[in-house]
């Protein structure tokens, strides 16, 4: 079960506007979340004490949506509070991102989320970006745009020519035929490669190394960030990857930078591809992790980097949970 929440406005208490505004509001979720009416569990509303001349529910009843329950209630007197708006809670069945919807001057209500949104990311392998930014992106109803399958794909498709990530040409080559997409299918990114998803082939250790060696190519990075931007400047949406905060979206009002120990990064690393059925020890995860950081570090082209305004956050200590509450409570903070 899905809850979206929404909200509106109307300019005066009578009960056609009232009608007209319950209408537009919960057609408009329906329309944005691709609903039928017979996952509509149950519609709760709740408005200003300014608006007395017709409740909600009976509004959302007259509007067709009489196949669920409804409920309305009278919101207490807040000094500074929105006038004459109604909001609703809407429980679905269905398993989804939900896209919450705010009309009129409601909008001021959820900048986040009615205003285009983007949130960097950055900070070294295994701090825990991935999975903080899915949370977050969850949690606020964005998109999680993962960036690092963009490079992962075009290291398989390396992999799978037999390219050599050395030579130059030949890695450009396969970078100027890449047929590389990302699509987003119940709120999780799909990435495909000649028509393919890829999304679990690319996440191999041999795989996730040589990314990090074509992606230092400039040429390579040029095309990448072309599409993460073209992305971003439409959609609402969290980026994680090495210079997503200095060099992919330098402008981002929202920057964070995730760090932790090698050794505590390597324990996560083995613990999660241990599930995945990996044979290495933690003593590889540890050379591995020390060899990649040396690679983004220093790499020519956009290197790992903390960008000057991003907020920095030691995971080492905390858990995926805390990390993502202090990242949404900045974000809060500046909305």
């Amino acid at each position: 079960m899905k809850a979206i929440r929404g909200a509106t406005t109307v300019s005066c208490d009578t009960p056609e506007q009232i009608k007209e505004a319950v209408k537009e509001l919960l057609n408009g979720i329906v329309k944005a979340n691709n609903l039928e009416h017979g996952q509509i569990i149950c519609i709760m509303f709740s408005n200003t004490g300014d608006l007395k001349s017709f409740y909600p529910a009976k509004a959302a009843r007259e509007a067709g949506f009489a196949s669920c329950a409804l409920y309305s209630s009278l919101e207490p007197e807040i000094d500074g509070a929105l006038e004459k708006c109604i909001r609703v809670m809407m429980l679905v069945d269905g398993d989804f991102v939900p896209e919450h919807v705010y009309l009129n001057e409601a909008k001021n209500l959820r900048k986040d989320i009615t205003s285009v949104l983007n949130v960097a990311v950055d900070g070294p392998a295994g701090s825990g970006k991935s999975t903080v930014c899915k949370k977050v992106a969850e949690s606020l109803g964005i998109l999680y745009l993962d960036t690092g399958a963009m490079y992962r794909a075009l290291a398989l498709k390396c992999v799978r020519e037999n390219g050599d990530y050395a030579d130059k040409d030949a890695v450009k080559h396969i970078t100027n035929k890449l047929n590389l997409k990302v699509e987003y299918k119940d709120g999780k990114q799909i990435t495909l490669l000649d028509g393919e998803d890829v999304s679990d082939q690319i996440r191999t250790p041999q795989v996730s190394l040589l990314a990090s060696y074509v992606s230092a190519y400039s040429f390579v990075r040029t095309k990448m960030v072309a599409l993460q931007r073209e992305i971003a400047q439409k959609t609402s949406c969290i980026l994680d990857g090495r210079d997503i905060g200095t060099n992919v979206l330098p402008k981002c009002k929202f920057k964070f930078y995730l760090t932790a120990s090698p050794e505590v990064r390597a324990k996560r690393r083995y613990e999660e591809d241990k599930l995945k059925g990996s044979k290495q020890t933690l003593e590889e995860v540890l050379k591995e992790i020390n060899e990649r950081d040396f690679q983004d570090k220093n790499r020519a082209v956009a290197p790992l980097k903390q960008a000057s305004d991003a907020v920095v956050i030691d995971t080492s200590e905390m858990s995926i949970d805390a990390v993502v509450n202090e990242i949404i409570g900045k974000i809060h903070e500046k909305i």
